[in-house]
């Protein structure tokens, strides 16, 4: 249908070698929306100095999953740092209904991104999702502002792969994001081209 807006949802944005905003050098931020309103992301590539059990014990909470107790908690952008941001495959599997969490959004592709509490309870009783990515903080565009900086180079963007997310080493993730496109990370320009 002819104006209808292209969704970056469910899409890794690869930050380009130029990209000259240092909080974003270096990043893979998997898109969870993306409209007509603007996008908003979470940086997958960016570990911070807090493990999960840590940030359980914040909120007054155990976690007695010992596969996710060590795990890292990652910088997922400049906006509400003092906020969680639970990534995680739907429960029942991708065609699942989801939903079970007081506040998810389903994205395209069968992931989920929680904010509510409820799922740490989940985690913390040794239910809920088996495989997840907490960050502190999101990225967030306003309408057309992502556009704009994709069309001034500074990202590219590909269809996102879960294995990436949940199961590729933190230092391999931006070239494992470039790879599903054939680009070797070394192979980038910090300038860019027009035809």
């Amino acid at each position: 249908m002819p104006g209808t807006p292209v969704s970056y949802a469910n899409q890794f944005l690869i930050a380009m070698p130029g990209q000259r905003d240092g909080t974003f050098a270096g990043t893979v931020i998997y898109l969870c929306e993306h409209n007509e309103k603007g996008a908003l992301g979470l940086v997958i590539n960016k570990p911070i100095d807090i493990k999960l059990k840590n940030l359980f014990e914040k909120v007054d909470l155990s976690l007695d999953r010992p596969e996710l107790a060590e795990s890292a908690v990652y910088f997922g952008g400049p906006v509400q740092t003092e906020r969680g941001f639970v990534l995680h495959e739907r429960l029942g599997g991708e065609e699942g209904k989801g939903g079970h969490y007081n506040s998810s959004l389903q994205i395209p592709g069968g992931l989920e991104m929680t904010t509510s509490k409820d799922v740490l309870e989940a985690l913390s009783s040794g239910a809920g999702p088996k495989k997840i990515l907490v960050t502190l903080g999101y990225s967030g565009w306003g309408a057309g502002q992502l556009e704009d900086e994709m069309s001034r180079n500074g990202w590219i963007n590909v269809g996102a792969e879960r294995a990436i997310i949940f199961d590729t080493p933190v230092e391999q993730r931006y070239d494992k994001a470039l790879w599903l496109l054939g680009i070797a990370s070394g192979t980038l320009s910090q300038e860019a081209g027009h035809a």
